[in-house]
């Protein structure tokens, strides 16, 4: 009886301790895959370069001026954007102003100087015209010239407009372009390029073609074991 409960024990603890070490080995194998799943993508997602596409660059700066430089990482050239945007703004708010006085100031005096329709003449406005669109003693101008300086006016006006089209395009005409050259190869490793040579033999200078074959490395694969 002692004996075969001596051989039961020792088989007992022969199984606890195989059973220990078979859970040893699944906790190991667990942990490094479970490690090599959470680092190895993070390596490689941190070695991809981002791309930059120019479609954005264009699409944000017709949207907004400057916001094609921000995605540039051209900084610098907002102020530029809007000081230039600013122009035209200006003197569409001033020529427009001005167009307004003048024209009231036109209706003003032809219906005091020519009057309506059935000849009758009203001067009631005339105490209303601004002192800008007035001479210097504070009389007013003939009729003819407030015709004139109210059409010049409303060109100027339009033609801000037009300044400021032209200018938001050259805003992102500008985001475009440089977001294209963006990833563009200016090192001395490209494809081809041009390089002044001096000929032994004749002592004279000659233009040679470079050529240059690049290869990516390729990332070397961790295989969690």
């Amino acid at each position: 009886m002692k004996l075969s409960y001596l051989i039961f024990i020792i088989a007992f603890l022969h199984v606890q301790f195989l059973s220990a070490q078979t859970d040893k080995k699944e906790l190991i194998k667990t942990s490094i895959i479970t490690d090599s799943s959470k680092i190895i993508p993070a390596k490689k997602d941190s070695a991809i370069k981002q791309k930059h596409i120019p479609r954005i660059a264009t699409r944000r700066s017709a949207m907004i001026p400057g916001w094609g430089q921000a995605y540039n990482r051209e900084y610098w050239k907002i102020p530029l954007v809007y000081g230039a945007l600013a122009i035209p703004t200006f003197t569409f708010f001033d020529n427009n102003n001005y167009y307004k006085m003048c024209k009231f100031a036109y209706d003003a005096v032809y219906a005091a100087t020519v009057g309506n329709s059935n000849g009758i003449k009203d001067s009631s406005q005339l105490q209303f015209i601004d002192s800008k669109v007035r001479r210097t003693d504070g009389t007013l101008l003939g009729l003819s010239d407030y015709q004139n300086y109210r059409n010049t006016f409303r060109k100027n006006r339009d033609y801000s407009i037009f300044w400021f089209i032209i200018l938001w395009g050259v805003n992102v005409a500008d985001a475009t372009v440089f977001a294209h050259l963006k990833d563009f190869d200016v090192s001395n490793d490209l494809t081809m390029h041009l390089q002044p040579n001096l000929n032994p033999i004749t002592k004279t200078p000659e233009i040679g073609f470079v050529f240059n074959l690049k290869s990516t490395p390729k990332q070397p694969k961790i295989i969690a074991r």
